[in-house]
């Protein structure tokens, strides 16, 4: 039960935290509103972009930072407990390679969008 209603109160704060960050995410789809031109390829790349970069740092971003907060906590209040202090390092290695490939990932993203015939400037948006 204990652990049900710690993962219900991480559920929560984390809502609290991202719902905000969802609610302000509108201007992701650059083109269709009334009053705007239809929606064009070079369009759905933009989108595709916008959402990128809004993943990276409005959620990954966070997410990584909260996790080596706690992976150093632990790793500080382990107080000699060898399972604690494993814990915090698991929760380290695993928010330092998350980062890598979230940051990583515009390498094959790039690649990708080149590969297919894509000539403008994603990167930036």
């Amino acid at each position: 039960m204990n652990k049900k209603l710690s993962s219900i109160a991480l559920f929560c704060l984390l809502s609290v935290i991202f719902v905000p960050l969802l609610a302000s995410a509108d201007g992701l789809v650059p083109c269709g509103n009334p009053g705007q031109n239809a929606c064009g390829l070079s369009d759905f790349f933009v989108m595709l972009a916008r959402i990128y970069s809004f993943i990276v740092w409005y959620i990954a971003t966070p997410l990584a930072v909260i996790a080596l907060t706690l992976g150093g906590l632990f790793m500080m209040i382990s107080a000699g407990n060898p399972n604690l202090m494993g814990l915090g390092k698991k929760i380290l290695y695993a928010a330092i390679i998350g980062l890598a490939l979230v940051f990583g990932s515009w390498l094959i993203i790039d690649f990708v969008l080149k590969a297919i015939g894509f000539t403008g400037s994603w990167s930036s948006v």
